[in-house]
């Protein structure tokens, strides 16, 4: 089921801005910031405001139709999960990022829940350390 069809089915108002900012999400080929967002719906339809994308990110993060991840910087970043799920391995010295194999993660996920009985999201994750070049 496709963003917009999943919030009509819980019956929010596809508005111009909403699908503006989802539209905007989707295309990115990144992790995109709120301002970066705003940035770009903005030189399209200056009547939004950037209280409106905040407002439309918490709307689309309860569905899980957006995931948020603190990806380091001091700005949290969105990514639409229509465009799939991946992890993230990154580095606090030189702040390089990797791709982390989801396989990775399925026994870990299988822990947590025989573990603790708790069913984790493991939808998005960004887990953070040292590369092996800033080890050495």
């Amino acid at each position: 089921m496709s963003c917009t069809e999943t919030l009509r089915e819980q019956g929010y108002r596809l508005t111009p801005q909403r699908l503006m900012i989802l539209s905007t999400i989707h295309g990115s080929d990144h992790h995109i910031s709120a301002e970066e967002i705003y940035e770009q719906v903005h030189a399209k339809y200056p009547q939004v405001n950037i209280s409106t994308v905040y407002r439309t990110l918490e709307l689309l993060k309860e569905p899980s139709l957006v995931t948020e991840t603190d990806l380091g910087g001091g700005k949290l970043r969105y990514h639409s999960l229509e465009n799939g799920h991946h992890h993230h391995l990154i580095c606090r010295k030189c702040r390089q990022i990797f791709e982390l194999d989801e396989a990775v993660l399925k026994p870990v996920e299988g822990t947590i829940l025989r573990k603790y009985g708790f069913k984790p999201d493991l939808s998005h994750l960004a887990v953070f350390g040292n590369c092996v070049e800033c080890r050495r």
